[in-house]
């Protein structure tokens, strides 16, 4: 190979590391982080989006460069040479996407840990077999599945940094229902439409389902958890900025999926203080005044067994029939 040769694949190998760099750390693809945790799993897509973008390049380059080079010239009619494999190059060929795919692993588990995915308190997982033996065979599948419901844990629980600082996490409970979810805080008694939560202090939230699959899903915190009947599951996190984010449903719970939307609202810790005391002042009202809202909202009929009143009800997205 000539020094020529040698400098042209220096400089296109150098190309191709400044592209996948640049594209992979600025692409602009995900909104916008709001919390610690949205930024560690941003770590994570733009290591892959750094290495599949230095992949395409160079895998589509040596395509069009073997199409051009190695095309048939007018004329020939010989058979190529009788190539049956290369050894070396097969080796190169595993080895490369067997590294990628243990950095990656290694590195998406350091981050699942560090949003809280390994906490004891969220993942108590007793195993099939402690299980087993905890479980009377003659129960049937009711009490199984029963018992399994007590040993396993959904989702994400406190993060190694924030159980270090030994913060006292605001928990909220949050009841998925065809089409809204429904917020309750635990030491107030306020339950709204809507999430408010204060700036800078973690938040624990314990989700379920009334009817069917729903999942929550905040895109700004990258966080998207099932809600299940019967089920609890738990995500933390840690909000940093203020600002109205959009909370959706995930999973296809029916013929108005597509409405079952709330906000996620950060603020600072003096208006997320007022907001309760508003909340509780408005709330204090009799329940039969506060669910006559009319008959028509499918919501009603909940709204007595739930414990919500006119004002948590107005503020749940409509629905247009």
């Amino acid at each position: 190979m000539t020094t020529a040769n040698k400098l042209t694949i220096i400089s296109i190998a150098i190309a191709i590391a400044i592209i996948s760099l640049w594209y992979g750390q600025s692409n602009a693809l995900l909104p916008v982080a709001a919390s610690p945790e949205a930024e560690a799993v941003d770590g994570i897509f733009q290591l892959m989006m750094t290495v599949a973008t230095g992949l395409f390049l160079l895998i589509e380059g040596v395509l069009i460069y073997s199409a051009i080079r190695f095309r048939k010239k007018p004329g020939d009619e010989t058979d190529g040479p009788p190539v049956e494999g290369n050894v070396l190059i097969e080796i190169v060929w595993t080895a490369i996407p067997t590294v990628i795919v243990l950095i990656i692993s290694i590195y998406s588990f350091d981050v699942y840990n560090a949003m809280g995915g390994l906490d004891p308190e969220a993942s108590r997982d007793s195993g099939p077999q402690q299980v087993a033996e905890k479980t009377n065979s003659n129960q049937g599948l009711e009490g199984l599945i029963a018992s399994v419901s007590d040993y396993l844990a959904l989702g994400l629980g406190e993060s190694p940094a924030n159980r270090s600082k030994n913060l006292t996490p605001l928990s909220v409970d949050v009841n998925a229902i065809q089409y809204a979810f429904l917020f309750t805080y635990g030491e107030s008694g306020v339950v709204s439409g809507e999430l408010h939560v204060p700036v800078g202090q973690p938040v624990r939230l314990k989700i379920t389902a009334g009817d069917v699959i729903h999942a929550f899903w905040v895109p700004q915190l990258r966080v998207k958890q099932d809600a299940v009947p019967g089920r609890e599951a738990q995500i933390s996190f840690t909000p940093q900025r203020t600002g109205e984010y959009p909370i959706i449903c995930a999973e296809l719970c029916g013929p108005y999926h597509g409405a079952m939307k709330t906000q996620l609202i950060v603020e600072s810790q003096q208006a997320y203080q007022s907001w309760i005391d508003q909340q509780q002042v408005a709330q204090s009202q009799s329940l039969e005044d506060a669910v006559a809202v009319g008959q028509t909202d499918p919501l009603n009929a909940y709204a007595e067994e739930i414990g919500v009143n006119q004002q948590t009800l107005e503020q749940l997205p409509p629905h247009t029939h």
